[in-house]
């Protein structure tokens, strides 16, 4: 898995230390930024927090780049819905010999792994044997219209992958690029570095916590699971019950800074 901050809104909390700044002041908008000093960014952000004022967090957006997920992976990422996303297309890209990723549960127990790649590579050459044969099939009509044995061949082979990708599986690595604004990040990141959400997501979800607070610490102070974010678990019976080392494990992602 890798996970990679592409871009982000430039000085993204003295932007939302403006944005709250118009909301509880009589400043134009040509000074509003005056007197903005590092401390009272931080202080501005500080007060909002504490108040619950997020709307002011949306005109901040951060984009990741994200690669060696799997396609069950993404099926989670995207249901986040106030976001954009840029994925690999199993339409126009071919898939031979596609990459996958194998849970750590699987990758533990011999018999299973060895049972988990053995379907891979069936799932690997079914793949190919599909596209193959529909390649040919659409070829073969194409050129019966007219079209040249290169024009048709191209064609072809991009309808084929269109329904030789219904073999795929849930295991089929992915790269997908997401935009997403501060308010959506830290709902994201209440869901998603939760002990109880799926171990793939989590681990994308904590690194691209680990990338924000690099950025903008003092915005991202008390991001993270619910039990982190707003002091309760809301999973009631379900919890993992270590919502003391969660809050630890947390705290120690803050860089070394004054926050």
């Amino acid at each position: 898995m890798k996970v990679l901050l592409l871009a982000h809104t430039p000085d993204p909390e003295k932007v939302v230390a403006t944005a709250a700044k118009l909301c509880y002041s009589s400043s134009d908008i040509g000074s509003l930024r005056d007197g903005l000093t590092e401390e009272k960014t931080a202080g501005f952000i500080e007060m909002l927090a504490s108040i619950g004022h997020e709307s002011v967090m949306e005109h901040v957006s951060f984009t990741f780049g994200i690669e060696g997920i799997s396609r069950a992976c993404s099926h989670q990422l995207v249901r986040h819905r106030i976001a954009s996303y840029s994925q690999k297309s199993q339409r126009y890209v071919n898939e031979n010999g596609f990459e996958f990723i194998t849970p750590p549960e699987i990758e533990a127990v011999p018999e299973a792994k060895a049972e988990f790649d053995r379907v891979m590579e069936e799932l690997t050459k079914s793949y190919e044997k599909i596209a193959d044969l529909l390649t040919e099939s659409h070829k073969a009509r194409f050129i019966g219209e007219g079209a040249d044995e290169k024009t048709a061949a191209s064609k072809a082979r991009k309808l084929a992958n269109e329904d030789a990708r219904f073999i795929l599986p849930n295991a089929c690595e992915t790269k997908i690029v997401v935009t997403m604004n501060v308010r959506s990040l830290f709902n994201f990141f209440e869901h998603r570095c939760c002990n109880r959400a799926q171990w793939e997501i989590r681990a994308v979800a904590n690194e691209m916590l680990r990338q924000c607070l690099e950025v903008a610490p003092h915005i991202f102070r008390y991001a993270g699971p619910s039990c982190v974010a707003t002091g309760k678990c809301p999973e009631g019976k379900m919890s993992c019950g270590k919502m003391s080392e969660v809050k630890a494990y947390y705290a120690g992602m803050l860089p070394h800074q004054e926050v």
